[in-house]
């Protein structure tokens, strides 16, 4: 009889496990997502473009890429680029 228990935890215990998992699968994908993005900021170094904007082709300042060595757009292509997102998002809600 304890054996069957042992493989059909209570509800709480699966609860916690599915969490536990689900936790883990988005911080692997965040992970990947961010070698991602490092491998690219490498290709940029050798390329000669890293810490130029993707948007404006101007600098990004030294304090941004110190702070987010990965950055491609210059905080401020980045602040239109999250207020763009906001409103395209309200629009849909």
């Amino acid at each position: 009889m304890q054996e069957d228990n042992l493989q059909k935890p209570d509800i709480a215990d699966r609860a916690s496990a599915e969490t536990d998992h689900a936790l883990e699968l988005r911080t692997r994908d965040r992970e990947r997502k961010l070698i991602s993005k490092i491998n690219a900021a490498l290709e940029k170094i050798d390329e000669g473009n890293y810490g130029f904007c993707e948007e404006t082709g101007e600098p990004i300042s030294i304090a941004r890429l110190e702070a987010r060595p990965i950055a491609t757009l210059s905080l401020e292509a980045q602040e239109r680029h999250e207020r763009k997102e906001r409103t395209q998002r309200d629009m849909r809600e």
